[in-house]
């Protein structure tokens, strides 16, 4: 149990640590591939879309109902789910548009260094980036954390889902604090910290949930990681993916990802 919990906890910890990588591809790369992260966040969509309805809440509807009937069991894992899509929901809400990490930024987007920009303006917005996507990413740990400790192979795919949905988050956090700064090991810590609330989410929802884990707790809380991970899909990772590149790189990222996590399940029956 403990080896599983340390696993769980080392997936949320990559997942969550993925901003940088987003912050390096801003440093270094002139210009973004757009056409790479649109069919890569729909993959990473349709990871989290197929697993969500093909495996955690098929799980989850089987432990309620053992515990609590058809008819109980039924209603309860449905209700988790949409408790789960109205949590991610409201936290969403809580973080005005303009300053929402979801807002698609590129490389290429901010004026060259040297030119006459508002300064303050920018690393403000960095800042408030960095808040919103720790908000964003507690949920987000919480989904890893509670799929990797139930099952590696199903915590990993979903940490690998998360890790690509990073990328760019770590991108609106460090592109405008380094051209408000200048300075690059600022905007990549900050990227990097905000990431950190990934594993934070895991924890709290360690300390909250699992001290008093039993089969029912166990069922609500896989269905309302269900509920999570289709509301991120659907309201965040498809609509970038749209904003990032064409229209059919989108999709053919999503049947790629469903496609190979179909497999992987398929490969471990």
């Amino acid at each position: 149990m403990h080896q599983s919990i340390f696993l769980a906890f080392g997936l949320t910890i990559f997942a969550g640590l993925a901003t940088g990588i987003g912050s390096a591809l801003a440093f270094y790369a002139r210009r973004t591939n757009t056409s790479f992260l649109s069919v890569a966040l729909g993959f990473s969509a349709g990871v989290m879309i197929y697993v969500s309805f093909v495996e955690i809440f098929v799980k989850a509807r089987l432990h309620l109902v053992e515990q609590l009937g058809n008819v109980g069991g039924t209603w309860l894992t449905a209700a988790s789910f949409f408790g789960g899509i109205i949590l991610i929901a409201v936290i969403d809400k809580l973080v005005p548009s303009y300053e929402n990490p979801h807002e698609i930024h590129r490389s290429e987007e901010m004026p060259p260094r040297g030119s006459s920009v508002d300064c303050q303006k920018l690393y403000r917005m960095g800042l408030l980036s960095a808040i919103a996507i720790a908000i964003h990413n507690f949920p987000e740990g919480l989904a890893t954390f509670a799929a990797a400790l139930h099952d590696a192979k199903l915590g990993l795919a979903i940490a690998v889902a998360i890790a690509i949905h990073n990328i760019p988050e770590g991108i609106a956090v460090s592109v405008p604090i380094f051209y408000a700064t200048g300075k690059r090991g600022r905007a990549f810590w900050l990227s990097f910290l905000s990431g950190l609330a990934e594993p934070v989410g895991a924890l709290i929802g360690y300390l909250l949930l699992f001290r008093f884990f039993s089969d029912v707790i166990f069922g609500i809380s896989f269905a309302v990681v269900s509920g999570i991970m289709v509301f991120i899909s659907l309201d965040e990772l498809l609509p970038a993916a749209h904003e990032y590149g064409e229209h059919h790189f989108a999709i053919y990222g999503l049947v790629a990802g469903m496609a190979v996590m179909a497999l992987s399940l398929l490969l471990f029956l």
